[in-house]
Parts: C-alpha cells; structure tokens; sequence
C-alpha cells in the first residue's frame, strides 16, 4: 500500500478501533460492522462537489436496509436494475419516485413492474429496447445510454452497454416512435478510473450530441446522467469527487441550469461504511514466507480481489492500537 495512503487510514480507522475489538470479542469473526453514518458523510460530500445533482444511490452496490433508509432520509434517491431491488425498496416504504431504473436491457414484465411500483424514467440502448416501451403509458421518460470508452477503468462498462454517439440520433427516433418521452443521456465512464478526465470527455461528446439534436431533429435534451463510478481511494489515493465537479462546471458553464442533472454513486457512498473483522486462525512458513490463514477469503468477503483487481486496505488491530509497531511482509 502506498505508505501515505496506508498513514491516512490509521489516522482514520485508530478512532473505531476498540469499538471494533469490543464487537469481534463479543460476536465473533469474520464479522461485517456497519457504520450507517459514514454513507450520509459520504453523500454530503458528494453533493458539495455536485450541488444540483439528483443522487440516485445504485442499490446492487450494498442494499442492506439501513443504507437505504439512510440515504432516503438524506434526500437521496435510488437507481435499481431488478425486480428485487424494487420490491425491497418497497417493502421498507421507500419513495419510490425517487427511483430511476436503470438497467439498459429489460423483460417487458419487469418494465410493467417497475412502472406499477411508480418508476417513470428508465434507460435504454438500443432499437429493441426502446420497441418494448411501445403502447406504454405516455409519461415513461426514456434517458439513451451513451458508450464512451475508458481504458483506466477497473471495469470498463462501454464493452457492455450504450450506444455509439454517432448512432444516437437513429436511437432517439425509435424512442419517439415508441410514443414516450425522450428526456436526455446517460454514460457511464467506468469503475475505479485513474484520472477524472473521462468525465470531461463524455460531458463534451453528450453536449455536441444534444446540440445537433436540437438543430436537426428540434428535439430538446432536459436531463444529463452522469452515471457512477466515482473512484474510492483503497491502497492507492484516487481522483476527488471534487475534481469531477471542477469538470461538470467547468465543462457545463452555463448551460447546465438547461438540464435536470443526475449521478448514480454506489461504491463511493458505502465503501468505507462496512468493515469487515477477520481473525488468524492458522500460521505457516511456505519457501520462507510467512502465511496468516484468515477465517473469511476470496470466495466470501474479499471475492473483490478477484473479480475485480480490486485491494481493500487491510490493517492489524494492534497495528491500530500502538504507534510504533514492526511490521513484516506476510502472506494472507
């Protein structure tokens, strides 16, 4: 770990320590310790950085009911893509127009669903989806996802899902065909990007886009989906919210009191408000290397490391307690 990163997260983490030590005595390990008030830290400093945004917090990022409740509670809405995720937002009475669906590829069933639930604005991204919103009620609002590429991204979501700038135009037409409204675009520019950049690039291809719609087509652009993404500093430091909102201003000007703006934040907003407590249960020398067998491992809680090249800081409790500690490369 980056030693400068690693000193920001002692001087974050020694605080909760003993509360910690308190939990894994009392109910054991591998324990998860949930920290609701730290997603509502999180969504205050997001807003800071993007004042007028609409926060549609992803759910398949932690929807554990407590941060759900939390985020509503904070003003916050949601962005689901199952029918799950719906249903648990109203099973715990959560304000379900507040709710963007977001998943670009749908069961007809599931958009009647999603619709019955009081969700209005869904996405597509390509001719077959928008034919599905056919006949449906008139005040459906369709945002069309837009592909911009982002080779820094962990998880570079273009290869998946959006359109091509370029053949966005034809997409809009099949949306008005369908007989529902065209509210804007949406991107995503991936998961755990290196630089901010990105954004700035999308927000100018989007905005040249919208341009030409209103000239050639006369059709009017109300709302710009930024997506997600925002990047959370594990072992290494990663770009600010901050700078992202230095872009959609700088980039924006103007015009973006034109637009209804959103963001779809999941990883940044819970990240650091789960930690997970694990003991060694075992120890071995292997070629000279020193092996520590935790009681939780990359089929359970840190199933990240490999699906994602994802490394969460991972810090002894001692570590946390003393000040000046040896510590020594280990295997774990």
């Amino acid at each position: 770990m980056n030693p400068a990163q690693r000193s920001r997260w002692l001087d974050e983490l020694r605080t909760r320590a003993p509360r910690w030590a308190e939990l894994a005595d009392k109910h054991g390990t591998p324990l998860l310790v949930l920290e609701p008030h730290l997603v509502a830290r999180r969504l205050r400093e997001l807003w800071a950085a993007l004042p007028d945004f609409g926060m549609h917090y992803a759910v398949k990022a932690l929807p554990h009911p407590i941060v759900l409740s939390t985020i509503a509670i904070c003003g916050g809405g949601f962005d689901v893509a199952t029918r799950g995720e719906i249903e648990l937002l109203q099973h715990l009475g959560l304000p379900m127009h507040r709710c963007i669906h977001t998943n670009p590829i749908k069961k007809p069933a599931d958009i009647d669903h999603a619709y019955a639930a009081g969700v209005r604005t869904f996405v597509v991204e390509n001719a077959c989806e928008a034919q599905k919103f056919t006949g449906l009620p008139p005040d459906i609002e369709l945002l069309v996802r837009l592909a911009f590429r982002n080779p820094t991204a962990k998880s570079d979501l273009s290869t998946k899902f959006g359109v091509e700038p370029a053949d966005a135009e034809l997409l809009v037409k099949h949306v008005l065909a369908a007989g529902v409204r065209f509210a804007g675009f949406s991107f995503h520019v991936g998961s755990q990007g290196a630089s901010a950049e990105p954004y700035r690039h999308a927000l100018q291809q989007t905005l040249e886009l919208v341009a030409h719609l209103q000239q050639t087509m006369g059709v009017r652009t109300r709302t710009i989906d930024i997506g997600g993404g925002f990047p959370v500093g594990y072992r290494e430091a990663a770009p600010s919210v901050g700078e992202v909102g230095a872009i959609v201003d700088e980039v924006l000007g103007e015009s973006r009191k034109d637009f209804t703006l959103l963001a779809e934040p999941g990883r940044f907003l819970v990240a650091d408000c789960m930690t997970l407590l694990t003991s060694v249960v075992g120890t071995a020398v292997r070629d000279g290397q020193m092996w520590h067998y935790l009681d939780d491992g990359v089929y359970g809680s840190y199933s990240n490391v490999m699906t994602e090249d994802v490394h969460s800081p991972i810090m002894a409790l001692s570590e946390l307690d003393t000040a000046e500690l040896s510590l020594e490369p280990v295997t774990l």
